[in-house]
């Protein structure tokens, strides 16, 4: 559904440029009006990409060696440090650290050009700027925008009761495939249309029958016909990009992603991060990710203004399975068969403002640590917003592009350098929410044709009241609509937004139940990333692989057709939670028509995978190493044969003068180079199906490639 239609905006100021998190109704977009305008941009910072003939001089004097959190005061560079000179007190960072297990391919991407300068608030940032952008060695020079979040503090997530779990625990999820005590509940997972325990408050003169009618069986994203096939992989990670995830929820903690070379250390005090960059990737401790706010391996979801946003979503995409308490996820697996991994890419904390240069190091960072999903709960305004109550966004691809040329070259990087050439997909799949301003285009970065832009749903298939919808979006999700469901409205017993979307809380936002509502596009949004998680996983367990662009393209079309329920009107309150402002209104759903991309629909993404013209198959990669050099490959032959784990394997290598192998005990294709040369090999598995290679040997050789 995505164009470059120019969309006219109604009003373009500084607010526009901000990257709202497009969270939930309840704490992402304030909808009351406008006030004034605040700053777009950090103060005393400017983002500065260098020209790639002045790289050399950046590596002499230093600065490109330096990792995340230290800075220079020099750059090498004669007038850019004559200006810095003038400006006094200066430091120069370059914004992406060293990783020497990525720097070849951040120096391809010329990602290693970018640098942040920093200078005294005496100046201004647009004074830098100009002075900067005269210089022939300095390519572009923008602000470091913030990166905020604007919620109303009277509009968050309302947690389960202590009642409610008690008594779902003693009734556990009879019916349902899984035993998770509150699926029940999660009709955006099982949708089997209105149950009695869906306690009803004051109908407004509806009848049962028209209440009931606003959850219809299967209107959810069809998982559970999915996992007769798979449950999910662990070796599909997703980056969380949101608040820091509550890592140690009983629900949770088995599915998340660790840095196995950045352990925890133990001491008498208990068990700690590491404050040392232990595996010089250019971040200290980052075992379950990356907190780029407070540039720390602390993972953090205890702020007083933090709203849980980011256990939510991660408990959509990977709570554990069947564990007979919490909920049920999409790709979270079972204890028997483990599921996908979340990793934690914090980059909001409280009221901390976050910035563009947080935001492309965590995207970076998730490409880089394994990454194949980017799950972005937040985006700029639509530029269809209504220029009362919001700051419309960019108009086209094009616009932002110009205005945000790193967000750009970070999501560029992770589309391109994510996944493997040997693995289920080469590539990245960045998924954001479309935004919930009730606007009829999608925000950026997620219409940029390369990333997934999605809208949400009500559990009757009906396009949700503040949803963004049609121009620059998708595919739709579930992402609930309280102020439709007004007749469950009940804040004590906290069923009353059972129309909403129930998952994962930390302790302190969930009264100590661990579990809560919330709603909006970032809702919408994780069922996607976990129903792309899932179909990745099942292509691993099928040996298929698919590049970025087809696999995008499986997803978005293996939906469920919604349009023909957007019919009539919609009634609904606004403001339902504040009874002083609700109002009473109604939309025409005619509008919607041919607007939502269709529903993400689990089953159907995997019927597509399995189809024989989709992808191609994973065979065993060709090897290269240096005389004398030995190599094990990363992934044991088992990994490229389907069922691979219960077969045995014959190496056969045609020139023994050039390299030898062997196939280890515990399962490893080990080689070793004998001579400069090339010669053919084999790998075949006891069930008869053989995959040939190539070896090659040459001086200078590294595992993928040539140095």
């Amino acid at each position: 559904m995505k164009t470059n239609r120019h969309i006219l905006m109604i009003a373009i100021g500084a607010l526009s440029l901000i990257l709202f998190g497009a969270c939930t109704k309840d704490d992402s977009f304030d909808t009351t009006p406008a006030g004034p305008v605040e700053p777009a941009e950090m103060t005393g910072e400017v983002i500065v990409k260098f020209a790639p003939y002045v790289s050399d001089i950046l590596d002499s004097v230093g600065v490109a060696t330096t990792r995340s959190g230290a800075a220079a005061t020099r750059s090498g560079i004669l007038p850019v440090d004559e200006v810095l000179d003038l400006l006094g007190g200066c430091e120069v960072e370059r914004i992406f650290p060293v990783d020497t297990r990525t720097e070849e391919r951040t120096r391809e991407a010329e990602l290693h050009l970018w640098y942040a300068v920093r200078f005294s608030k005496e100046h201004t940032v647009d004074e830098v700027i100009a002075r900067l952008s005269q210089i022939g060695e300095v390519q572009t020079a923008t602000p470091n925008r913030v990166i905020k979040r604007a919620y109303r503090d009277d509009r968050k997530a309302i947690p389960v009761s202590r009642r409610m779990l008690d008594g779902a625990v003693t009734r556990a999820a009879g019916g349902y495939v899984y035993n998770d005590a509150l699926l029940p509940w999660q009709w955006h997972i099982i949708n089997q249309g209105y149950r009695d325990n869906f306690v009803i408050g004051d109908t407004d003169g509806k009848t049962v029958e028209e209440v009931q009618a606003k959850f219809r069986a299967g209107a959810d994203v069809n998982c559970e016909a999915a996992w007769t096939r798979t449950t999910g992989d662990p070796s599909i990670v997703v980056a969380v990009l949101d608040e820091g995830i509550y890592w140690r929820h009983p629900d949770l903690m088995y599915n998340m992603w660790e840095n196995e070379d950045e352990p925890y250390y133990s001491d008498e005090a208990g068990s700690h991060v590491s404050y040392e960059d232990r595996d010089g990737n250019g971040y200290a401790g980052d075992h379950y990710g990356f907190n780029f706010i407070d540039n720390t391996g602390v993972i953090s979801c205890d702020a007083s203004a933090d709203t849980g946003h980011g256990t939510h979503v991660a408990g959509v995409i990977a709570a554990r399975n069947n564990n007979g308490i919490g909920i049920a996820s999409i790709a979270g697996g079972t204890e028997q068969n483990p599921g996908v991994k979340v990793m934690s890419c914090q980059i909001f904390s409280g009221d901390k403002a976050s910035s563009t240069i947080s935001l492309v190091r965590a995207i970076k960072y998730a490409a880089d640590n394994g990454a194949v999903i980017l799950q972005c709960s937040w985006g700029y305004a639509s530029p269809a917003a209504n220029g009362y109550e919001y700051s419309p966004g960019f108009a086209t691809e094009e616009e932002w592009e110009s205005m945000c040329p790193l967000e750009k070259a970070a999501l560029d990087y992770f589309v391109h350098n994510a996944g493997s050439p040997n693995g289920p997909i080469e590539g990245g799949i960045p998924i954001f929410a479309s935004g919930n301003e009730y606007a009829a285009a999608g925000g950026f970065p997620g219409a940029a044709d390369y990333c997934v832009s999605v809208n949400a749903t009500a559990a009757d298939y009906t396009i949700s009241t503040f949803s963004n919808y049609g121009e620059f979006t998708d595919i739709a999700a579930p992402g609930g609509d309280q102020d439709y469901y007004y007749e469950f409205f009940d804040v004590d017993n906290a069923r009353g937004a059972v129309g909403c979307v129930l998952s994962t809380l930390p302790p302190q936002v969930s009264n100590q139940t661990g579990y809560g509502y919330m709603e909006g596009t970032s809702m919408a949004c994780p069922h996607v990333s976990g129903v792309a998680a899932l179909g990745l996983s099942y292509a691993v367990q099928l040996r298929k692989h698919f590049t970025a662009d087809e696999f995008r393209k499986l997803l978005v079309e293996s939906v469920t057709p919604i349009d023909e329920y957007q019919v009539g009107m919609k009634y609904y309150y606004t403001y339902v939670t504040d009874l002083d402002k609700a109002r009473y209104t109604s939309v025409p759903l005619s509008q919607y028509y041919g607007c939502s991309g269709g529903m993400v629909n689990a089953e159907k993404l995997l019927e597509a995978i399995a189809d024989d013209a989709a992808g191609s198959k994973v065979t065993f990669p060709n090897i290269y190493l240096a005389p004398g050099e030995e190599n094990a490959v990363t992934e044991t032959p088992a990994h490229y044969f389907v069922g691979g784990e219960a077969l045995s394997y014959t190496l056969q290598i045609a020139d023994a003068s050039v390299a030898t192998g062997v196939i280890t005990a515990e399962g490893k294709a080990v080689f070793t180079g004998v001579a400069e040369g090339v010669t053919t090999a084999s790998i075949t598995a006891s069930n008869g199906e053989t995959h040939n290679f190539n070896i090659t040997v040459r001086k200078g050789a590294n595992g993928s490639g040539w140095l």
